[in-house]
């Protein structure tokens, strides 16, 4: 681990003057103390921010709730109002690490999580992501827990959080505060697929600080997280499934699906909501959600098993989430 400058913020402004364009923000450090003892990150100076009063839970006017920055991931999940009333993102954050990961991550970290591709950890691996024009070695080698959709030709890492496929799903808003003011970014926008430059992974600005995330008010929906991985115990997921089901007098009223472990981003599958929206909730129109939520799949040469395990999982999941209504 390279020498870096260690700094205390009193409170947000400062922690934004601090920063800087060569500070990186620290709150549980999960995955950031990681970066920082590998050498894949190498930030001059580190803003401590985990004493700032941003881990309230709140509502917002209208019925939605506000999920501070710093609020540890196992208190989100074990908040009343988040499992009676987005049971779907306190699944997510239950299956997303172990309890001692869960009790020292924070929700502003989780949407900051960079890939766990094996090529972008080793330094001494062609990255495009890690170093700009060197390549990707992931193309080439062992890439059986890499993109399958959104990809590009420098890059087919995928971005690991649990938590941010459900976030996706439910249509949440980050917000923001950095040198030019507030401003609140819809989640689905807020990460980048990698097209010619994979190492800008957000839309965040210099500086900027995420604040808060807003759930927006609930409605009527069956939900659930569904998450597929090699072991049981904490892991990464091979893919994983956000659902939320709107169903009234037998026809689809409203659907959103977001997919994980398969794309730089979480993955909102529009065209397989558009299939069901409308249409009689029966198995047809879910076996034809299922087709179009991995129809712009473009596999690699390990991880074609992908496609056909997501196919599977967003019908399987339908099914069950009619039949609760």
């Amino acid at each position: 681990m390279r020498e870096f400058a260690y700094l205390r913020a009193a409170d947000v402004a400062e922690a934004v003057e601090l920063a800087g364009p060569q500070g990186r923000y620290l709150a549980g450090g999960t995955n950031l103390f990681d970066l920082m003892r590998e050498e894949v990150e190498r930030p001059e100076r580190v803003v401590d921010i985990s004493r700032l009063p941003l881990s309230a839970i709140e509502p917002l006017p209208g019925g939605g709730l506000r999920l501070g920055a710093l609020a540890r991931n196992a208190h989100v999940a074990a908040d009343d109002r988040v499992r009676r009333r987005y049971p779907v993102l306190a699944r997510a954050l239950l299956k997303g690490a172990s309890p001692q990961l869960r009790n020292r991550a924070t929700v502003g970290g989780n949407l900051l999580q960079r890939t766990r591709c094996r090529y972008f950890y080793d330094l001494t691996a062609a990255c495009n992501k890690r170093e700009p024009g060197a390549g990707c070695d992931a193309l080439g080698g062992f890439n059986r827990t890499h993109a399958i959709l959104g990809a590009s030709p420098n890059c087919v890492a995928v971005h690991p959080s649990d938590m941010c496929v459900a976030l996706a799903a439910l249509d949440a808003t980050v917000n923001l505060t950095g040198p030019d003011g507030e401003r609140s970014v819809p989640v689905t926008g807020f990460h980048l697929l990698p097209g010619g430059t994979p190492h800008i992974e957000t839309v965040l600005r210099s500086g900027e600080l995420i604040t808060s995330v807003d759930l927006p008010p609930e409605r009527p929906w069956h939900g659930d997280y569904v998450k597929v991985r090699d072991r049981a115990s904490y892991a990464f997921a091979l893919v994983s499934l956000a659902v939320l089901l709107d169903v009234r007098h037998g026809r689809t009223v409203a659907a959103r699906i977001a997919l994980g472990g398969v794309a730089h981003k979480p993955w909102r599958a529009y065209s397989a909501e558009e299939q069901l929206v409308g249409a009689a909730a029966d198995e047809a129109a879910f076996e034809r959600a299922a087709e179009a939520a991995v129809a712009e799949a473009r596999p690699l040469d390990h991880n074609a098993f992908k496609a056909e395990l997501a196919r599977r999982l967003v019908r399987r999941t339908l099914v069950e989430l009619a039949g609760r209504s």
